[in-house]
C-alpha cells in the first residue's frame, strides 16, 4: 500500500509524525490484536483530529459493523480493497463516497498488487498466495482472507526477472498458506514448480519462504 501511495505522489511519514492521512492495517488473529487495532486508530486521530483515518485489513473485514461505529474512522476498506486504496481514498476525499467491502468468499482470483516494495538493498518480498481452506476452529483467517487464491506464475517470474536486473539477489516468497500455492489452478502446478522456475532466473542467489 505504501508503494501505491508513493506512485501517486504522496509523501510517507513515520507514524509518530503528524499526517493528513493515517492508514491503519488492522489484524484480527486474537482479541488482543483487535484491541490493539482499535487503540492505534484512536491514537492516530488524537495526533491530528483533522486527519482522515483509513482502517483497512482483516479486522475491518470480519467486524465491519463494529469498526464503522468508531467515531475516529472515516473510511473502512477490507482485504480485497487494499490494492485500490488510493482510488478509494480519493473518492472519499472528493465526495465522501465510501467503498463497499467485498465478500471474500466470492473472490475467486488472486488480487495482484503488481510491483513490490524492496525491504532491503538486496532482498525483495514477493507475495504469491492469499487465503486459506483449512478452517481451523481457532482461526479467523479464512473469514478474513477468503479461500486459497494463487498468483499467476508468469507474473511472479516476470516480476522477479525484473527485480534481478536491478541487482536484487534474494527473494522472499510469502503467502497466507504458501504451501497451498497452485491448489486453485486448473492445471497441475505447485509451489515446487514455481520455486524451480525462480531458481533458473539469472541473478537470484537465494530464495526464502515465509508465512505472511
Amino acid at each position: 500500500m505504501i508503494q501505491k501511495f508513493i506512485e501517486n505522489g504522496y509523501e510517507i511519514v513515520e507514524f509518530h509524525e503528524k499526517a493528513d492521512i493515517y492508514v491503519i492495517n488492522t489484524c484480527t488473529v486474537t482479541n488482543i490484536s483487535d484491541r490493539k487495532s482499535r487503540q492505534m486508530l484512536r491514537r492516530a486521530k488524537e495526533m491530528n483530529p483533522n486527519s482522515t483515518i483509513v482502517a483497512v485489513g482483516c479486522y475491518v473485514q470480519v467486524a465491519k459493523e463494529e469498526v464503522e461505529k468508531m467515531d475516529e474512522i472515516d473510511l473502512c476498506l477490507g482485504t480485497n480493497e487494499k490494492k485500490d486504496i488510493v482510488q478509494c481514498l480519493e473518492k472519499y476525499l472528493q465526495n465522501k463516497e465510501k467503498s463497499e467491502i467485498d465478500d471474500v468468499f466470492q473472490t475467486k482470483e488472486y488480487s495482484d498488487f503488481g510491483s513490490v516494495t524492496y525491504t532491503e538493498k538486496v532482498r525483495a518480498v514477493i507475495k504469491v498466495q492469499d487465503g486459506c481452506d483449512r478452517f481451523c476452529s481457532y482461526c479467523l483467517i479464512p473469514y478474513a482472507r477468503g479461500r486459497v487464491r494463487s498468483r499467476n506464475p508468469e507474473n511472479v517470474v516476470s516480476e522477479i526477472k525484473s527485480i534481478a536486473q536491478k541487482g536484487i539477489k534474494e527473494v522472499v516468497i510469502t503467502g497466507i498458506h504458501v504451501a497451498s500455492y497452485g491448489k486453485d489452478f486448473k492445471k497441475h502446478y505447485q509451489l515446487i514448480d514455481l520455486l524451480e522456475e525462480i531458481n533458473q532466473i539469472e541473478g537470484i542467489e537465494r530464495i526464502r519462504l515465509r508465512l505472511n
